[in-house]
């Protein structure tokens, strides 16, 4: 029943014959480890800590005294040092509902989780917002960019550089940012953002989630990040968006996959690299485009600015057709109609434009008879 052998058995009870019930307590509780930190080395470690490590918490800085300063202990001895000093404070876990696990994809590149992150990423630097995708099977983080805002053209930006470095994922998992997904709309399958048109037009399926929780591994990502990468571009010295892509690229992400990611279950890349065709109507697919129509007077007005269409064109223009307008990520602007583009110039309201007499019949109806040489027309 005790699970000792017989002449153990005898020995303890001959024990508490002679010393008592107390005689059953091991010799060495209460006495100091012979393993123990010296009091010397926990001040050396908590001093180290205190000047270039004070806001790590205790598995970094870990890695930091073990990498950098050459003292290898495990992390919760380290972690019972910050405690001891006051340089960690242990932290009580709140009380949450009842969530169940859904379980991962199986294939890498079958989803992909995607959001920004607005953070002080530089402490002192730049101010700018994180774009992150994280594979939903292996954990692993494909694509990661400094951008300005979380807008549409940063949003494109990143996608450009996913599609053109490692093919489209079957799904993007997302928010329900604006950007993403129309919040306001009835039917909304008739009033697509202009991502979720975009991401149909590259056989791109987009789920939004409707809770954080639903997307935790983005979002933990972000809490990784925020904690490491923070702190491991302020080592480096790194205080704006350029350095940090480069860092993010070369060094950070190969390092964090080798540490966090894991397997899939099942082998195969779902990620389908883009064709010819794909790739020349990429930044076609990838803009903001809006559809107009064609004044009487040839001129296009999107956004508080005015375009006049030229003579010669490609396709046959008609007043009061619908064109579409696209404006890209490089910030130009492009007008299509019936997959052309057409021939125009941004004009300022009120210019006055001067129209040759062979031009005329082009701009006014075919009745219309003139007496000057010279047709002065002005944008209202």
């Amino acid at each position: 029943m005790t699970g000792l052998s017989e002449r153990q058995t005898y020995r303890l009870r001959k024990k508490i014959k002679e010393e008592g019930v107390q005689s059953l307590v091991h010799g060495n509780r209460g006495r100091r480890s012979n393993n123990r930190v010296s009091d010397k080395r926990k001040e050396r470690i908590a001093r180290i800590i205190q000047e270039y490590y004070h806001d790590f918490k205790p598995p970094l800085a870990t890695e930091k005294l073990k990498k950098d300063h050459h003292i290898c202990f495990p992390s919760e001895t380290v972690r019972k040092i910050m405690i001891e000093k006051g340089l960690w404070e242990v932290k009580r876990r709140k009380s949450v509902d009842y969530r169940s696990r859904r379980k991962r994809k199986d294939h890498y590149g079958e989803m992909i989780q995607f959001d920004g992150s607005y953070h002080d990423w530089f402490e002192k630097g730049e101010k700018c917002c994180l774009l992150a995708g994280i594979d939903d099977a292996t954990g692993r983080m494909i694509h990661a960019e400094f951008v300005k805002n979380e807008n549409l053209q940063d949003i494109f930006s990143f996608f450009n550089q996913y599609f053109l470095s490692f093919g489209k994922p079957l799904r993007v998992y997302l928010d329900k940012l604006n950007a993403y997904y129309n919040n306001l709309a009835e039917d909304r399958e008739k009033h697509l953002t202009q991502f979720q048109r975009a991401m149909r037009e590259m056989d791109v399926e987009t789920i939004s989630a409707h809770s954080p929780e639903a997307k935790g591994r983005v979002e933990r990502l972000f809490k990784t990040l925020q904690d490491r990468l923070v702190k491991e571009m302020r080592l480096k010295g790194i205080s704006d968006k350029g350095s940090g892509n480069k860092y993010l690229k070369e060094e950070f992400i190969p390092f964090f996959n080798d540490k966090y990611g894991n397997l899939p279950t099942k082998k195969g890349n779902f990620h389908r690299e883009l064709n010819k065709e794909e790739k020349e109507l990429l930044f076609q697919v990838l803009s903001e485009q809006k559809q107009r129509v064609v004044q009487n007077d040839f001129c296009i007005r999107h956004k508080n600015r005015f375009f006049q269409l030229s003579k010669e064109q490609p396709a046959t223009v008609r007043k009061k057709e619908k064109v579409v307008i696209e404006e890209r990520m490089d910030k130009t602007t492009w007008i299509r109609l019936r997959d052309k583009y057409l021939n125009f110039k941004e004009i300022k309201k009120g210019e006055q434009i001067n129209f040759s007499e062979n031009e005329i019949p082009w701009i006014l109806p075919a009745n219309t008879k003139t007496e000057n040489k010279k047709v002065e027309i002005t944008v209202n």
